[in-house]
């Protein structure tokens, strides 16, 4: 048994990423600084997107991004009912109707038929945006989505928290997540768990001026300043403090040079992972995801036989107990006792939550420790 326990994911710091810190301490502005600008515009070239914006974490990117996007009361907004609760509690907040869309039972990500179908059923007339999220960190049917958002003359938002570095193929073009080519907006996460870390941070991506000024506006309460005399500001709307600071922003400025290593990195775990657990004994499953795209490897999700949620929280107790913590991703929207919505239409996700679980993936993982989770595995199924 490993000295250390094995956790689904963590974040890795180096002596570059605490010597870039360091860095931003010194500095005369450790908020609003430099900093901040470095690490927008280093994001905006990765990605090849017009606009950034840093914000203090992933909700607070989420929430921009409805806010931007004009989402008020009694605005139609269709979401997967297999995400983490964020994207619902921003919506709610500002009074849309929420309408979900079933995910795949393997993968967990909402499909273009997912979306058309919930649209029908439900009679939707007018759908004010449709929200993807890319579960694991996998990107799929972005040509297709972004058909049906030119269709309904609606807004495509990509809940993308678990995507930055992903790619996605268009016509046999490659772009990456949050280059907004074929949505409008995209919001991510540098949470600690997420393939880069600003501690806690996120960031709004757009080719959309309007809405980045809006985002800009709402991001640091409504407030604009007059460039000639720092003293005088207006406040021209309703907004919020959700600005990153200047020491996140450095570790993000030094995170994002290793992006690649670290996308490699889990590449090699969940290829590992698949070559020794994939059909193992007609129990254990990988889902299918297109080839043409690339992942960033944000978790290793795999589909066990569970026959009830019973056996399934059982497997998680049995490798609890051997120091490896697996974990839901996630539990269904409506499953809470905040939300408590029938989805008579719905069936896929049911099997998706029954069957998955998530399996340690972070670039400090060993291959030692791989293979004990392996090995405990099988050894739950022999």
């Amino acid at each position: 048994m490993p000295k250390q326990k094995i956790y689904y994911g963590r974040q890795f710091i180096d002596r570059s990423d605490i010597i870039e810190v360091s860095k931003s301490l010194k500095n005369d502005l450790i908020t609003t600084g430099n900093y901040v600008k470095k690490f927008e515009k280093k994001i905006k070239n990765f990605l090849k997107v017009k606009y950034t914006a840093t914000c203090n974490n992933g909700t607070s990117a989420l929430h921009l991004s409805f806010l931007a996007s004009d989402i008020k009361k009694g605005d139609v907004v269709i979401m997967p009912i297999i995400n983490f609760i964020s994207s619902y509690n921003m919506c709610m907040l500002l009074g849309a109707k929420i309408f979900f869309a079933d995910v795949d039972k393997q993968s967990g990500l909402i499909t273009p038929d997912a979306i058309i179908k919930c649209i029908k059923i439900n009679k939707l007339k007018k759908v004010k945006a449709i929200v993807v999220q890319y579960m694991g960190g996998f990107p799929d049917h972005n040509e297709k989505f972004y058909e049906i958002k030119k269709k309904l003359k609606c807004l495509l938002i990509e809940d993308a928290c678990h995507a930055f570095g992903a790619k996605y193929t268009v016509k046999k073009k490659l772009y990456k997540i949050g280059s907004c080519k074929h949505a409008d907006i995209s919001a991510f996460s540098f949470h600690p768990l997420k393939p880069i870390t600003t501690g806690e941070g996120g960031c709004v991506t757009t080719n959309n001026k309007n809405i980045f000024n809006k985002i800009i506006k709402f991001r640091s309460h409504g407030i604009v300043r007059d460039k000639r005399k720092h003293w005088n500001y207006d406040v021209e709307t309703l907004g919020f403090n959700y600005r990153m600071s200047d020491i996140n922003c450095a570790l993000g400025f030094s995170q994002i040079d290793k992006l690649n290593l670290f996308i490699n990195k889990r590449k090699k775990i969940y290829n590992y992972y698949k070559l020794k657990l994939n059909n193992y004994k007609n129990l254990i499953n990988f889902p299918k995801y297109d080839s043409k795209n690339h992942s960033s490897f944000h978790l290793v999700l795999i589909n066990l036989n569970f026959k009830n949620l019973i056996k399934k929280n059982k497997f998680l107790n049995y490798m609890m107990k051997n120091r490896i913590f697996c974990q839901y991703h996630y539990i269904p929207l409506n499953k809470f006792s905040l939300i408590k919505k029938k989805t008579i239409h719905l069936s896929d996700y049911k099997t998706y939550f029954l069957k998955t679980v998530s399996i340690p993936i972070h670039h400090n993982l060993s291959f030692k420790d791989v293979n004990y989770v392996i090995e405990k595995i099988k050894k739950y199924f022999s």
